[in-house]
C-alpha cells in the first residue's frame, strides 16, 4: 500500500480516495488501478478500481460489470459498477487485503509449501465453481490473488479478454503478466479453463519461489507434479480440471486411503475445509497494518489532494 500521487484520481465516483492497494513496482504486471477510498459521509471505506492508463474503458467496464453479475466463491465480490463511458470504476466492501506480491514481500520470501498447498486449494475451489458455470477467469496472475484473514480471492477478472480481442497476439501487453499467459491465449486463443489452469500454476510457482517461470527444480519436491503439469504448453497435459488439480494438491494426510470405503473419497472443490489456509504471522501483521492505518487515515483536504508528493510514499 503506498500513498497516492499526483496522478492518481483523488475522486472517484462518491469515493475519496485515500492510498494506492499496489506498489509502483507491480504497475506493469497489474491490469487496473486499484485504490483503498471512503465515501464523503465516512460511512464506507471500499476498495476501488479503475481501468489502467492506456486501456479501452468500454472492455475493462464490460468486464467489471461480469464480475459484478458473477458472486462465485472465491472472487472478489464486486457490489457496485459506475462512472462514466470515459472512466468507469467498480467497488467492493473493504476487509483487510494484500496482493500477493506484498504477501510475499511481508513474509519474506517465497512462502511455505502448505501455505501453497492452501492457497492453491482455494483457488481451485473458486476456478471450479466458475468453470462449472462456463466462465473462464482470464486474468488470474499473483497480482490478482488478494490474501485476506478468510483466505485468497481472485480479482482482476476477465483482463486477458479486456486487454486485445480474441485472435490477437496478447504476450507483452501492459497489465497482463507474460508468466502467467498460457502459450495458446498469448497467440490468440479465446480465454478457457485450461488456461486459467495454467495461470494458476505460475501463480503456486510465484508463490513458492518468487517468479512466475520457475525451473523444474526450484520449485519444493511436494508441488512439482500438480505444478508442473498446470506449467505444460500443451494444454492436454494439464489437470483436466480445477477438481483435478485440487485433488492433485491435496496433503499427504488428506489423500484418501484406498483400503477405506467410497464415503472417504478425496477432496472436492466443493470441500472448502479440506485445505485450511493458516498465514504466517508476518502476513497476518502486515493486513492488521493496513487496517489500523485506514481506520485512522482522514479523508484528504482540497489543499492536500493538491500539493500531494508526485513521487509514492510507502504507507505502513
Amino acid at each position: 500500500m503506498e500513498r497516492l500521487r499526483q496522478d492518481d484520481p483523488a475522486q472517484i465516483g462518491p469515493f475519496t480516495a485515500l492510498a494506492r492497494l499496489d506498489p509502483e513496482s507491480a504497475e506493469r504486471s497489474v491490469p487496473e488501478r486499484r485504490y483503498l477510498a471512503r465515501s464523503a459521509d465516512g460511512e464506507r471505506t471500499v476498495l476501488v478500481g479503475v481501468p489502467r492508463a492506456g486501456a479501452d474503458p468500454s472492455r475493462w467496464a464490460v468486464e467489471a460489470e461480469g464480475a459484478r453479475r458473477l458472486r462465485l466463491p472465491r472472487f472478489l465480490d464486486v457490489a457496485e459498477v459506475g462512472g462514466t463511458a470515459g472512466f468507469p470504476w467498480y467497488a467492493t466492501p473493504y476487509e483487510p487485503m494484500l496482493p500477493l506480491p506484498a504477501v510475499l514481500a511481508a513474509y519474506g520470501g517465497p512462502l511455505p509449501e502448505e501455505v501453497v498447498r492452501g492457497l492453491g486449494a482455494a483457488l481451485a475451489e473458486g476456478l471450479a465453481a466458475a468453470h462449472a458455470r462456463g466462465v473462464a477467469h482470464a486474468g488470474l496472475s499473483p497480482a490478482a490473488v488478494l490474501v485476506t484473514a478468510g483466505g485468497p480471492v481472485l480479482s482482476c477478472f476477465g483482463a486477458v479478454r479486456a486487454a486485445a480481442p480474441d485472435g490477437v497476439h496478447r504476450a507483452g501487453l501492459p497489465g497482463i503478466d507474460p508468466g502467467c499467459l498460457a502459450p495458446e491465449e498469448a497467440s490468440g486463443a479465446a480465454p478457457g479453463p485450461l488456461g486459467d489452469l495454467f495461470a494458476l500454476g505460475s501463480v503456486l510457482a510465484y508463490a513458492s519461489t518468487g517468479h512466475t517461470v520457475p525451473e523444474q527444480g526450484e520449485l519444493p519436491p511436494g508441488l512439482r507434479g500438480s505444478v508442473g503439469a498446470c506449467l505444460a504448453r500443451d494444454p492436454a497435459d494439464r489437470p483436466g480440471s480445477a477438481g483435478e488439480l485440487l485433488r492433485g494438491l491435496a496433503a499427504p494426510s488428506r489423500v484418501p486411503d484406498p483400503r477405506l470405503p467410497p464415503s472417504a473419497g478425496p477432496a472436492t472443490a466443493l470441500d472448502s475445509a479440506a485445505l485450511p489456509l493458516v498465514l504466517p504471522g508476518r502476513v497476518v501483521a502486515a493486513l492488521a497494518a493496513q487496517s489500523a492505518w485506514l481506520l485512522a487515515a482522514e479523508l484528504p483536504t482540497a489543499h492536500e489532494q493538491f500539493t500531494s508528493s508526485a513521487s509514492p510514499q510507502k504507507v505502513h
